[in-house]
């Protein structure tokens, strides 16, 4: 994209003057900062996909030793005695 750019502007320098060869280089900045701008606020946002990923993490870690905080729970089956 960058060299498209470069190769019309480098063609266009010997057939413009001075201040029509500024306002093009200006108008060129112009639409590239707009479509910067346009790509990034139609990008996704990461951040929340980062807090949420986080959040099933620390869940999932917290959930891993749920079932051995209460072994005497109704529904339970009881723990089978070492050696048998």
């Amino acid at each position: 994209m960058t060299q498209v750019i470069a190769g019309a502007v480098a063609l266009a320098i010997p057939v413009l003057d001075t201040a029509s060869l500024a306002a093009a280089v200006l108008t060129a900045a112009a639409l590239l900062f707009t479509l910067l701008l346009v790509a990034r606020a139609s990008a996704p946002a990461t951040t929340p996909l980062r807090a949420i990923a986080s959040s099933v993490r620390h869940r999932a870690e917290e959930t891993a030793f749920l079932r051995l905080r209460d072994p005497d729970a109704s529904g339970r089956p009881r723990p089978r005695a070492p050696g048998q």
